[in-house]
Formats: C-alpha cells, structure tokens, sequence
C-alpha cells in the first residue's frame, strides 16, 4: 500500500533557494501549481535558473517584474518566452533535443530541484510522468529536490516515466484538466503539401510527425497505406484515425515492433483517453527516442520537419526569423539524420511556399543572424504546394533548379536572379 503525505503548494516551494538551478516539467505537464506558487515568492528570490523546454500556459517567472528573481533558460522558444528571450531578460540554449538530456546527466547544467506533474501513486507507490518524460526523466535523476504535483486526471502511461514516491520531497495534490491543443482544419495549401509529402510515403514505413496542420494534411492522405509505424518525439490527434483504422501496425519496425514510441504526447482530451493505461504506447526517455543511432534501425524512416526559410543552397533556418529567435533546434537533425541513415528513409523539409504577408520561404540567401538548424549537407527532400524538391547528391546550381521549380511562381523570376547572382553563372 502507498502512501504519501501532500502538502500545502507553499509548503513545497518552500524547498527552493536562490541560485538554485530548477527544472521544469514540459508541454501538457507544466506543473502550474507549483510555478504559481514558485512566482509568489519573487521578492525573497534572487537568481533561480529555470531550465526548460516548451511549456503551456503563460510562464509568469518570464515577465519584466520577476526578472531579478528568475532567469528564464529555454531549450525551446514557446509563445510564453519568446518576448523575453527577444528582450534580453531569458537565454535560448540551442541544442540537440537527443543532447538535452546528456546535458543533465553529465552536469554540464547541474539541477538543484525538479518541478513535475504526474499521476496519483500505484498500490506500490509507482506514479507515472503521464504525457511528457521527454529530458524530465533526467531532470528528476539529477535533481538535489524533486516537487510533484499529483493530479488524478494526468493519464498514466507505460515507458521510462515510472517513479517511485521515494523519489519525491514533496508532493502538492491538485485535481485540474490537462492542457489540450486541438488540431485545426488544414487550408487547401497544407493539403496540397500533405498529398505530395504522402506520395513519398511507402508502406512499412516508420513515421516520426509533429503537431501542426502539416503533419495532420500527411496523415489524412495516409488512408490506403499499410503496416506503418511510429517512432516520433511528439505524439498528435493527426495518427489517431490511422491507428484506429489498422493503417498503423508497427508490424515491421526493428526497434519495439508493434509499438508507437514516443517522447511526449501533445493534443486533445480523447488522444490522452486513448494513451492512459495503454501497453501499445510507450512515452521514453528522448535521449533514445531521438538517438540517431536508434532511429535508424527501423525501415523506411520518414522524417516530416518545417522551416522558416530555406536558401537556394539547401541551408535550413527553423529557429530564427533572421536575428530574432521564435523556437528551437528541437529534434529537427536527430530525425533528418536518423531517417537518412534508415534503410529506404526519407527526410523532408515541408513548407508553404510564401509567409503570410506573401514573401518567398525559398530564398536566395537567408536573413542576416538567421540560424541553420540543418545544414545544406543533411537535406534531401523540400516540399512545397508547388512540389517535391529531391536536393540530395544535386551540386549547389542544381538544388537552386530544383528549389525554384517548388517556389511561388510569383517569385521565381526574382530567385533565378539571385541565383546567378550567388552562382555567378546563368542557371
């Protein structure tokens, strides 16, 4: 029989001191609780390193007036921080989503205390990380202080997100829904992507997708497909109706045959009822989700990734819009790497072919202070609503024939001019 004894969200944040180094729980399982009452706190507080992925609601320890209190350190630039990173007041760490954990265990960034959300403890005292273990497993392995708040409405999922009450100083019980993100229809653009991304898409196929209306456009053509699997870092509704039509087996993967895998789940009420308490899903540690290595082991790896902007060349900018940062490296080249080297993989870059405002996402040379978060040497395929760009084994004038056939035709005159331009020869 377990038991714990809860206390007071104050009583538990009592534990943490200035200076401290503190981990944050990512995505759906944000412990915002416990960020609350951490942020009461300012004015006693100096200099608490918060280290993070993405994570939901509006990160109070992010704003102008706590600045003195808390630095805000994101491995992943959400809505909730990017102003802050933008105006100096928090620091964007860029790094492998695979090496985030690495970071942890080898100290190289030590965690004094571990703020997590998870599910009520079994008869035998084992609670679950829920929707998102992620780089958290980690940070609960390093942490000095481990602070959970316990909800009975987090599901409870099988992998590597089982602890034992043990582990945990203290425990605050809290009973709130998850936080959902509930897809949105996709415009006639993102369908137009989906149907040429599908057509790279072989049966047996091991499919890693994101949230978004791309990936969902994707999987909405995947219909007719047979025996696919899924070993992805985030989980979405978009798989869903696959699964549930037998289009999704796993039958052929190497790596957890039969399985889907993945790092942390993301969505709606009825994709985390579909996760609780379901042997068929397995939410793991990303250093071996994301590990290259591990990825490549399963056939047929298609890798499904956006951009902010691409260069003739094949440079891929995904975290900046030129100097101005809006997201992260996240797991971008653990996948492109990982399905390249997969036998019969696919990696694609997937993106609409203009911003909203109608400027060209091809272009002949990336903004000043844009980040490349794939290199020119790592890209294969680009999809646009124009088409599919294959740059791989192309020399760089090639590529440039390539990308311009899969711009906005209101653009490729001005692209073929930049590409003489960069190339110094009519291409």
């Amino acid at each position: 029989m377990s038991v714990y004894k809860s206390v007071s969200p104050e009583k538990a944040i009592s534990l943490v001191k200035s200076n401290h180094n503190v981990w944050v729980h990512s995505a759906g399982c944000t412990p915002s609780v416990l960020i609350k009452a951490l942020v009461k706190r300012a004015p006693e507080l100096t200099n608490v390193n918060i280290y993070q992925l993405h994570t939901e609601g509006d990160a109070p320890y992010a704003q102008p007036e706590v600045a003195n209190s808390f630095i805000v350190n994101a491995f992943f630039i959400g809505s909730n921080c990017r102003q802050a990173v933008n105006e100096g007041r928090a620091n964007y760490i860029p790094a492998f989503l695979s090496e985030v954990p690495v970071l942890l265990r080898r100290e190289v960034i030590p965690i004094d205390v571990a703020l997590v959300h998870i599910s009520p403890p079994d008869k035998l005292g084992f609670c679950s990380l829920g929707i998102s273990v992620e780089a958290t497993l980690a940070g609960i392995e390093m942490a000095e202080i481990v602070i959970a708040q316990i909800n009975p409405q987090m599901p409870r999922t099988h992998g590597d997100g089982i602890i034992h009450v043990s582990k945990i100083d203290h425990f605050v019980e809290v009973n709130e829904p998850i936080p959902q993100v509930i897809p949105k229809p996709s415009s006639y653009i993102e369908n137009q992507i989906g149907q040429h991304c599908a057509s790279l898409i072989d049966d047996r196929s091991t499919l890693q997708m994101g949230i978004g209306a791309i990936p969902n456009a994707v999987l909405k053509c995947l219909g007719n497909h047979k025996d696919l699997g899924v070993h992805t870092e985030m989980f979405s509704d978009g798989l869903l109706p696959l699964i549930e039509s037998g289009v999704v087996t796993g039958k052929y993967k190497q790596k957890h045959p039969h399985a889907i895998v993945t790092g942390f789940i993301v969505g709606s009420k009825k994709l985390y009822d579909f996760v609780d308490d379901n042997p068929l899903v397995r939410v793991l540690d990303v250093e071996y989700v994301n590990k290259t290595n591990v990825i490549r082991q399963n056939p047929k790896v298609v890798s499904i990734n956006s951009a902010i902007e691409i260069d003739l060349t094949g440079q891929v900018c995904a975290d900046s819009i030129g100097t101005r940062l809006y997201s992260g490296v996240g797991g971008q080249m653990d996948f492109i790497r990982g399905a390249s080297l997969s036998e019969g993989g696919k990696p694609i870059i997937a993106l609409p072919s203009t911003t909203k405002t109608g400027e060209s996402r091809l272009v002949g040379f990336l903004r000043q202070g844009a980040g490349v978060v794939t290199t020119r040497a790592h890209v294969h395929y680009v999809v646009t609503e124009y088409g599919v760009a294959n740059l791989y084994g192309k020399p760089l004038k090639q590529r440039a024939k390539e990308l311009i056939a899969i711009a906005h035709p209101q653009h490729r005159e001005m692209l073929e001019k930049q590409a003489v331009e960069r190339f110094n020869k009519v291409v």
